[in-house]
């Protein structure tokens, strides 16, 4: 057997591996003023990640699909899974002792960690198993979340949530299908990282994530089209000629593939649904912050959608994200209406 060198061993070992926490760490270490509480929060989040990860593998084996009888506050179909997801990531969170206040898809009201010594200051919003709905048709499923700083941690309330995007300290989603991959930003730029399931560690597989500034795939639920506004419809007739339809139904799957590969995702409000549909804490935030990160572009069409200022804690919003100059495109149909 021929011998190994020092450096083939040291890589096999996995010693040149970037690990999240690995990572989170050393982010830690290049903020002085940093103390150590978000890194804790993000451990958090991402045991919850690789917990959900597992039940979702088992879903169909375990009987965890089929209706609970109930809905969630949204008055959609919730499936038993949605109600597991969402216990592990409030355990996780609460357990962490870093959350202040939680704010999740499935709860009609924000949860305050009513206990200062498990309180800490960050507000955490998350949707716990975003499109629930694929699930037993085996489609890329998700779970995205945003991390704020509470404003008074000695009496916080969900009115601490009356603000705009640009306040969010980080955000991220973890999609669960043939793999299971985290998308991460701090507000430093925009990183990737598979789940090893033979270590159980996320690993780094793709650093420092650019949008391109220019897509060939447009993204849009075309079955909505006779709902859209006028500068909606003609920007759709304007890219069908030219780009590739591509659209899933998931949110963490269409901007996925359009943070990595480019072009546009819609999901715009309508007559239909006058507000939109997706939720601006724990959906559109989250996602215009990473793709802003990224080098791209979130707008609902005449606003920046991280100057987004919501009413209430489950208010929602149209938007429309990508590449840089496919989103500015888009935006110039509504400024020529």
């Amino acid at each position: 057997m021929p011998e190994l060198k020092f450096d083939e061993i040291k890589a096999g070992q996995g010693e040149d591996l970037h690990t999240l926490t690995r990572w989170v760490l050393s982010q830690q270490q290049h903020a002085p003023e940093a103390t150590g509480d978000l890194t804790i929060l993000l451990t958090a989040i991402q045991f919850g990640c690789k917990f959900v990860a597992s039940k979702v593998k088992q879903a169909g084996l375990i009987n965890l699909l089929g209706l609970t009888g109930a809905a969630n506050v949204q008055g959609e179909e919730v499936k038993k899974l949605d109600v597991l997801a969402n216990d592990i990531f409030r355990n996780a969170l609460i357990a962490s002792g870093k959350a202040c206040l939680l704010v999740s898809e499935e709860d009609e009201n924000a949860m305050i960690i009513q206990n200062p010594k498990q309180r800490g200051k960050y507000i955490v919003t998350f949707d716990p198993l975003d499109g629930s709905s694929n699930i037993d048709c085996g489609v890329s499923i998700g779970t995205i979340f945003g991390i704020f700083k509470v404003k008074d941690d000695k009496n916080p309330n969900s009115s601490d949530l009356i603000r705009s995007g640009r306040e969010i300290v980080a955000a991220g989603y973890c999609m669960y299908g043939s793999y299971c991959e985290m998308i991460l930003s701090l507000g430093n730029g925009v990183n990737g990282f598979t789940l090893d399931p033979s270590i159980g560690e996320f690993i780094m597989t793709h650093p420092n994530i650019t949008i391109p500034p220019k897509g060939k795939i447009y993204s849009v639920n075309e079955g909505n089209y006779k709902y859209f506004d006028e500068p909606s419809k003609k920007y759709v007739d304007h890219v069908k000629s030219k780009y590739t339809a591509r659209y899933v139904g998931s949110m963490v799957s269409d901007v996925h593939r359009t943070l990595l590969y480019g072009g546009i995702f819609g999901y715009p409000a309508d007559s239909k649904s006058k507000r939109g549909k997706l939720r601006i804490l724990y959906e559109v935030f989250p996602m215009a912050f990473l793709i802003e990160q990224a080098g791209g572009k979130a707008t609902t069409g005449t606003k920046n959608a991280l100057d987004i200022v919501p009413e209430h804690i489950h208010d929602r919003s149209g938007i429309w994200l990508g590449s840089k100059d496919d989103v500015a495109e888009l935006e110039a149909f509504y400024k020529k209406k």
